[in-house]
């Protein structure tokens, strides 16, 4: 069977000017060895001869690197839409360069209210991020606001509401997975997880027709009775997505951050032949129903699913395919509705 490829999320740099509690990256330092400009050149080219049609640039901070701006064009003049992901801290003396390349969306990260996300990212960065979202949106450049939730942040959703939503920016709220920095126990139980899809729904229905549009990033779903609309037809790493590191290994997902899930390096052989190998991406590619975990063995969405978000599943249940994290199951096993 062959896979289009149409998305790829690129970890363009692990350097970063801040030290997130919660970043699965661990991010701070480059690796070693990371890509130059003109393999970076050639990645793009290489993406592009596959057909690929979204390339998110993110970090570390992407914007760190001193070629973020050449590597960006290249993305661009090849016909493949730009995105990327940020922290917001250094973004206003950049934003005329930003502007230029015309970006699809570009994501800002904010993790609460001022103390709460000084608290995580560093002092002083609540107002450096909301000043850039502010540029942004000034400039008329999509944006979105970026939110990984845990125990840290949990309660400052409704405050952060009231904040966003003359922003006029879409806000994508997201779980942290227990990788990384972040700490296993400070990740949100089923009932809290739970309770933020109950503060989406609300916020979808009341901001239908209004200036901000509330989404739950993949790792929310799936089937649930409140969210009607949240739909999945399983995880698409090595599907329709990869992730690529900064050295040039390629993975299915960047947050499946586990060296057994490098399927090549571009160093090595080319994207085309690590895409097309028939061996590489074998959780997702050679899924069938007797892979569900016990988790999910049973549901009647199963083999559509597929499991849910397979980092999720897989960092907390050391198994693909058995994401305890499902709003059908918490519904029917836990709240029996």
């Amino acid at each position: 069977m062959a896979y289009q490829l149409r998305c790829a999320v690129w970890e363009f740099t692990l350097k970063c000017n801040l030290r997130c509690s919660h970043c699965g990256s661990s991010a701070g330092v480059p690796r070693p060895n990371e890509l130059t400009t003109e393999e970076c050149f050639r990645l793009c080219e290489e993406l592009a001869d596959l057909g690929c049609e979204d390339v998110s640039l993110m970090g570390g901070e992407p914007f760190l690197r001193e070629d973020w701006y050449k590597v960006a064009q290249c993305i661009n003049n090849l016909g493949m839409n730009l995105n990327f992901v940020s922290n917001g801290v250094i973004l206003d003396r950049l934003i005329d360069k930003i502007v230029q390349l015309k970006p699809k969306v570009v994501g800002i990260s904010l993790d609460g209210m001022r103390q709460t996300h000084d608290s995580i990212r560093g002092k002083g960065t609540f107002d450096k991020a909301t000043r850039t979202i502010d540029l942004l949106r000034g400039k008329g450049i999509q944006t979105t606001v970026i939110t990984t939730v845990s125990k840290l942040n949990f309660k400052d959703l409704l405050k952060m509401k009231d904040l966003l939503f003359m922003k006029n920016a879409n806000w994508q709220i997201q779980v942290a997975m227990p990788f990384g920095n972040f700490k296993k126990e400070q990740m949100l139980s089923k009932e809290e997880f739970y309770s933020t899809a109950l503060f989406i729904a609300k916020e979808r229905i009341r901001n239908q027709f209004k200036d901000l549009p509330v989404i739950g990033a993949h790792c929310y779903g799936y089937y649930s009775k409140i969210l009607p609309g949240c739909k999945w037809d399983g995880c698409s790493a090595g599907i329709s997505a990869i992730g690529i590191t900064s050295d040039g290994n390629i993975v299915g997902c960047l947050s499946m951050g586990n060296d057994r899930f490098i399927e090549g390096n571009v160093r090595d052989r080319s994207l085309k032949e690590i895409w097309e190998d028939p061996n590489n991406f074998s959780y997702n590619r050679k899924f069938d129903k007797t892979k569900l975990g016990p988790n999910c063995r049973d549901c009647k969405y199963g083999v559509k699913c597929k499991g849910g978000c397979n980092a999720m599943s897989y960092t907390i249940t050391n198994q693909f395919h058995n994401n305890q994290y499902c709003f059908y199951n918490i519904e029917k096993n836990i709240l029996r509705v």
